[in-house]
């Protein structure tokens, strides 16, 4: 019953934010409802014990994608009254997309109460103490065999940064 309940508050939160990062205005705005989103999206992985998916959320896109989009959002020059000109146009096309995937949607639950012997499947959780020790795992073939093309990743990372930090440098 607790698992419902949490499931659900992070779900709602979830949903909720990204709703509100999509109908915000100010830029700065959508990008924390994001990071809530995202944040939200982080729990119910704790959930479901997957914790070094939990971890990657938190740290790389909460903490380091989100803070490059915050960063990206304060260097360029966003002229709103040219943003709400270009985009003025586009309601309609809204909204035939959203009709489109309403119908979508409703043809899925429409076809899979006609089809006999299928539908949605309900699936069951695997007791805890069957389950494998996810971030044990994932830690040591990390580490033993994947070790070289790890590291060859966290250069070309780490060769990206300083190359983004010299080009939004100004130049004096």
């Amino acid at each position: 019953m607790l698992d419902k309940v949490i499931f659900y508050f992070f779900a709602g939160i979830a949903v909720g934010s990204a709703a509100l990062m999509v109908t915000r205005r100010n830029a700065v705005h959508s990008a924390i409802f994001l990071i809530a989103t995202l944040l939200a999206t982080a729990g119910i992985f704790l959930q479901l014990r997957a914790e070094f998916i939990f971890i990657v959320q938190i740290i790389l896109y909460v903490g380091g994608i989100m803070v490059l989009f915050i960063f990206v959002i304060m260097l360029v020059n966003l002229d709103v009254a040219l943003l709400q000109i270009k985009f003025a146009r586009q309601k309609w096309v809204a909204l035939v997309v959203t009709l489109a995937l309403t119908a979508q949607v409703g043809l899925l639950f429409w076809t899979t109460g006609k089809m006999p012997g299928q539908g949605f499947p309900i699936l069951t959780a695997a007791p805890v103490n069957r389950l494998p020790p996810n971030a044990e795992a994932v830690a040591k073939s990390l580490f033993s065999s994947y070790l070289l093309p790890f590291e060859i990743a966290s250069v070309l990372l780490l060769v990206a940064m300083i190359g983004a930090v010299v080009m939004a440098k100004k130049r004096t």
